[in-house]
């Protein structure tokens, strides 16, 4: 705590928190409230307040600070399904960002951002290697226990305050600065939520950022929700922050609002406590807002009793010697227990996907190590600065008492101009990459890898470091590493006739030649390249896999090259070159195994198909390839499990923007197509029996069901046991199965285990919309236990004395959102209060199923808008081209948030189950009624 000679009652620890916060705010000064409302808060020496920056990276370790303690990618760390281990990886993070927070704790904060819980319902979305998969109740187990170890276990003080991101439906990046994802009432209540639920209500996690995007056509950064459902439903009484540059997004990518004024001020009011952008502009957009009467200072005393109430929690205003977590051992960062733990998590991870005729573990002496991805240990942009890396080559190669052979299955490639015909080459002293005389050296010769969908690198032979585009737009070998936000380092080579090539740059930018023969960025298409293999890669790696008893080839992606932040996939596909590189070497080697190290799911249906043993990593931390070298060599029994579902091809999934999970089937909950690999799956060296599924006091709150499982293989092994419910009788679509517990439990061979679940009967709801609250139905459900979604090995039935769901009452006002089925139909914004829904294409319906039809009913009444022509509601019954109960002209209204409410009368006497609302224009509707 800073020095001040006053004393203050928000100063003495002794004093109720609450007490403090609100005496420490009375303190300042409006200026000085105003310059504490951004992710830098200023230091007010006056009052002892030193300053304070919100936000240190720590996805799968402390980032940007220096060196520390890389774990796996999330998704790898998903792929565990270890809770314990998640815990003991978040008390790892936060030691060390401890530490760094003791060398320097005005730049080095302690508000972690971490975990990232996103729903990851699309494969395709770039930023998939950050969350933990494609399910809210696997991903709010782990990232809870994260977040416990993370903040500590102590009743007052916290270790660090961990963030949870992104609020809310974040799951593509494609124009995620300016779109909005539509989630309906169901798919809200039972899936996207769910996914924060649990880190706020067990968890207590003290942070939560929002999204960039829109959700039903209202900013997340304004969302209403952060206060109804995060700060007032559920309790979260930490603060939340605004992901980088979003509030001023409001205006330059959104353009929602028209100034950065109205822009904070909607965020600050929705529960934005800490604003993370342009500081001088936000700060300046505050006072505007408070002086236009948009926000009052009260408004900034809330946000800022959160914020303060999380740096009071971390200790900062208190004496080191009440707080246990305020010297931390600086001989803890990068520790040997440290490295330790990265390894156990590195190895945890790994998923077995294939493992035909056990050709694993590896028992043979002369290896062929191949691949792009063999030799490297590659981090993505939120990673850490690991101490040591060790690669799948070295760790392979401490493993084989006889030879290894290594190649990584590239060419080596010349480029020369089809005009000159002379050669690129680089500059030794400069290292400028210009036109050089023939010459067959090092210095004319590069290493092409092709990672896909026209994203290359090219690597001098000469210095081995990357070819890039400097900061004059000249072309050097001077990189160490493909890597950054902007990645200068790729390139595309696009094919011509007579085997030219022309070159563009990471921006699509053309490659030429200027006066002296540099290449450099340059406006227009002008010099043409023929590209010649000096030395193939697919030769030299069949050449290796011919002398070696097993080939090993590691494939996959770079996290920084393709399917990233800001850029989603375009499929699902590995790079052709590297399923090339595989069925070549598969040819002369049936002893193959495929290790695919990615930040995501992959469409490998010809590696499943005939390659015999494939494994998958993310890519792995400081210990990755010493994990895979243990798994091969069977020193480490894999039982990893998937935690997203590995679809046979993009061509089985709607539309990345598509955001309904369960009217586009999208996930294990709903999809009813053959898939790849399903979610929860994972082999091992060994094999496990499942026996005796009981279900006990079904009548209670909590269900108990129990198994045994029991190791029935050679060797010991780690089973992960899964339990899936599903609902048989319903009014609504129910999930096919959904997980609700899992064990990951070690077994000496030959041993047996009880292993027991609680199931709490509020699992069992979903979310009525006829009465908009979750209920449990009356009837049967299905209790499963296996080894994964597909792998069901018991079931059984229960009876569930719930409730019946009445028919829906259309007397009273409804929803738009509210309907039970619809076609063409997205939701938005509704100025007017709440959400309203809007039809595409001049067309779509929505429909209410199971109705109370009184035949009494005189009149139709809706609560509408239309910004175009004169258009028409229909109201059918029973089907979308049913018989007219209702036919109501829509008038123009000026715009599709210039609200009217409009009637029309009933033609009565149908016998009605199910209404239809049918569009006919284009129509914004927020409620209805019959009356």
């Amino acid at each position: 705590m800073s020095s001040t000679t006053k004393t203050y009652l928000f100063q003495n620890s002794a004093m109720p928190l609450e007490d403090r916060l609100e005496d420490l705010v009375s303190q300042l000064t409006l200026t000085e409230k105003i310059n504490l409302m951004c992710q830098y808060q200023d230091e007010i020496p006056r009052l002892g307040i030193r300053k304070y920056k919100h936000g240190t990276e720590g996805a799968h370790g402390v980032a940007w600070l220096g060196k520390a303690t890389v774990f796996p990618q999330n998704i790898g760390l998903g792929c565990t399904w270890d809770e314990k281990l998640m815990k003991e990886i978040g008390q790892v993070i936060a030691d060390e960002a401890r530490i760094y927070y003791q060398k320097d704790p005005e730049k080095n904060g302690l508000t972690i951002w971490a975990p990232t819980v996103d729903m990851e319902r699309d494969p395709r979305w770039g930023r998939t290697e950050e969350a933990y998969g494609e399910d809210p109740y696997l991903t709010g187990k782990l990232t809870t226990e994260f977040i416990k170890g993370l903040q500590g276990d102590h009743p007052t003080y916290l270790k660090a305050a961990a963030t949870l991101k992104h609020f809310l439906g974040n799951n593509n990046e494609v124009n995620r600065g300016e779109c909005s994802a539509t989630i309906d009432p169901r798919n809200m209540r039972e899936y996207y939520l769910k996914a924060f639920e649990r880190q706020i209500k067990e968890g207590k996690v003290q942070s939560i950022m929002t999204a960039y995007n829109a959700v039903n056509g209202t900013l997340c950064n304004m969302n209403p929700d952060v206060n109804d459902i995060l700060k007032q439903e559920w309790g979260m009484d930490g603060f939340v922050v605004s992901d980088a540059g979003d509030v001023l997004g409001s205006v330059n990518d959104h353009k929602y609002v028209e100034s950065y004024a109205e822009a904070v001020a909607l965020s600050i009011k929705n529960g934005i406590d800490s604003i993370t952008d342009d500081q001088e502009i936000s700060l300046r957009a505050i006072k505007d807002a408070l002086e236009q009467g948009l926000l009052d200072e009260a408004d900034l005393d809330t946000a800022l009793k959160n914020t303060f109430r999380v740096r009071f929690r971390l200790g900062e205003f208190d004496p080191t010697d009440k707080n246990p977590y305020a010297n931390v051992p600086e001989d803890k960062l990068c520790s040997p227990e440290n490295s330790r733990l990265s390894l156990q998590a590195a190895r945890k991870s790994i998923v077995l996907l294939k493992n035909e005729q056990n050709v694993l573990p590896l028992k043979t002496k002369k290896v062929a190590v191949i691949g792009p991805l063999a030799n490297e240990v590659l981090t993505d942009w939120y990673s850490g600065t690991p101490p040591y890396t060790v690669s799948p080559l070295k760790g392979i190669t401490k493993k084989v008492q006889g030879d290894v052979i290594f190649t990584d299955g590239c060419d080596r490639i010349k480029l020369r101009s089809a005009t000159t015909g002379k050669y690129i080459q680089v500059e030794e002293h400069s290292l400028h990459v210009k036109l050089g005389e023939p010459a067959n050296n090092a210095l004319s010769i590069f290493t092409h890898k092709n990672w896909g969908w026209g994203s290359e690198t090219i690597q001098s032979e000469h210095n081995e470091k990357y070819v890039t585009v400097d900061e004059h737009g000249r072309l050097t070998a001077s990189s160490l590493e493909a890597k950054g936000w902007f990645v200068k380092e790729v390139f595309s080579m696009n094919e011509r006739k007579n085997n030219q090539i022309h070159l563009s740059s990471w921006d699509q930018q053309p490659i030429g030649l200027d006066e002296n023969g540099y290449l450099n960025v340059c406006e227009h298409e002008k010099d043409y390249f023929i590209k010649e293999v000096v030395e193939s890669g697919i030769e030299r790696a069949v050449e290796a896999a011919k002398q070696a008893e097993t080939a090993v080839l590691f494939v996959g992606n770079n996290p920084f090259i393709n399917g990233k932040e800001c850029i989603d996939r375009p499929n699902l596909n590995l790079p052709p070159d590297q399923e090339k590189l595989i069925q070549e070497v598969l040819k002369v080697n049936p002893n193959t195994v495929v290790v695919i190290v990615g930040s995501y799911p992959f469409s490998i249906n010809w590696i499943k198909q005939n390659v015999p043993a494939v494994l998958y990593s993310s890519h792995g931390g400081q210990e990755h390839g010493q994990a895979i070298a243990d798994v091969l060599f069977g020193e480490y029994n894999p039982a990893g499990r998937l935690n997203m579902t590995w679809y046979q091809s993009a061509g089985q999934l709607p539309d990345i923007m598509d955001y309904d999970i369960i009217k586009g089937e999208r996930t294990y909950q709903y999809f009813r197509g053959n898939v790849l690999y399903p979610f929860g799956h994972g082999l091992s060296y060994t094999s496990f029996d499942y026996q005796h599924l009981i279900i006990n006091d079904t009548d209670k709150e909590n269900i108990k069901i129990s198994a045994t499982i029991m190791n029935t293989g050679e060797v010991d092994g780690e089973e992960v046991i899964q339990m899936y419910i599903g609902c048989k009788t319903s009014r609504v679509k129910r999930p096919i199965k959904t997980l609700k517990g899992f064990k990951r439990v070690y077994l000496q061979k030959g041993e047996r285990k009880e292993i027991t679940f609680e199931l709490n009967r509020e699992e069992l709801a979903f979310w009525d919309v006829t009465r908009e609250r979750y209920c449990i139905e009356q009837g049967i459900y299905s209790i499963m236990v296996g080894a994964s979604s597909e792998a069901i090995y018991l079931e059984t039935e229960i009876e569930i004395d719930g409730e019946v769901i009445p028919p829906r009452n259309i007397a009273e006002k409804i929803k738009a959102i509210n309907y039970d089925d619809y076609h063409q139909i997205y939701l938005d914004e509704c100025k007017d209060g709440g959400t309203s829904i809007r039809n595409k294409k001049d067309a779509g319906w929505i429909a209410l199923h199971q109705v109370n039809w009184d035949q009494s009913f005189q009149t139709f009444t809706a609560r509408v808008a239309n910004g175009g022509e004169k258009t028409c509601l229909e109201v059918r019954a029973n089907t979308e081209d049913g018989p007219v109960i209702s036919k109501c002209e829509i008038p123009q209204t000026g715009g599709f948030q210039a609200w009217t409410t409009v009637e029309q009368s009933i033609t009565n006497g149908m016998d009605v189950k199910n209404i239809f609302i049918v569009f006919k224009g284009s129509i914004q509707l927020s409620w209805f009624q019959f009356l």
